[in-house]
């Protein structure tokens, strides 16, 4: 008998690749739905770190910056909004609809490294880019080492 570390986690891999799966599923279902009204949208979106910020990239063509709101409860950043049905489409005969409608929601988990006071979005070209700038290193460290007397 092979004697291996006990990992709590191991067993948890199996049900995760379960839920991934049903989650593929769901998504799949949810971009081929038929009606325009019903069908609520998750937009795409880029992360990524620089040297003094992070950036995330949400791709929202045909969304107003009147509809998306940035806020951060908690530590996590959320972006939300809401891609309204033209009026127009309502009145046409359409025999494939491939565009998402409805209401999105996308949150984000902020390291404990960010500048919260100092997030700022702009919406160009259909794509919003929020800026998490990095509070310096001094800022982060809440490391104290204690003496042993």
């Amino acid at each position: 008998m092979l004697v291996t570390r006990y990992n709590p986690y191991s067993q948890m891999r199996e049900f995760r690749k379960g839920f991934d799966l049903l989650n593929s599923m769901l998504d799949s279902m949810s971009q081929t739905k038929g009606s325009l009204i019903e069908s609520d949208f998750s937009p795409a979106v880029n992360t990524r770190e620089g040297e003094f910020a992070y950036h995330i990239e949400v791709d929202l063509p045909g969304v107003k910056k009147e509809d998306i709101e940035v806020k951060v409860e908690d530590n996590v950043l959320i972006v939300s909004g809401e891609r309204k049905v033209k009026e127009e489409l309502k009145e046409e005969n359409y025999y494939k609809v491939e565009s998402s409608f409805g209401t999105f929601s996308r949150s984000f988990s902020l390291p404990e490294d960010v500048d919260i006071e100092n997030i700022h979005a702009e919406s160009v070209d259909g794509v919003l880019e929020v800026v998490i700038p990095k509070l310096e290193k001094a800022a982060v460290d809440k490391v104290k080492k204690v003496e042993i007397k």
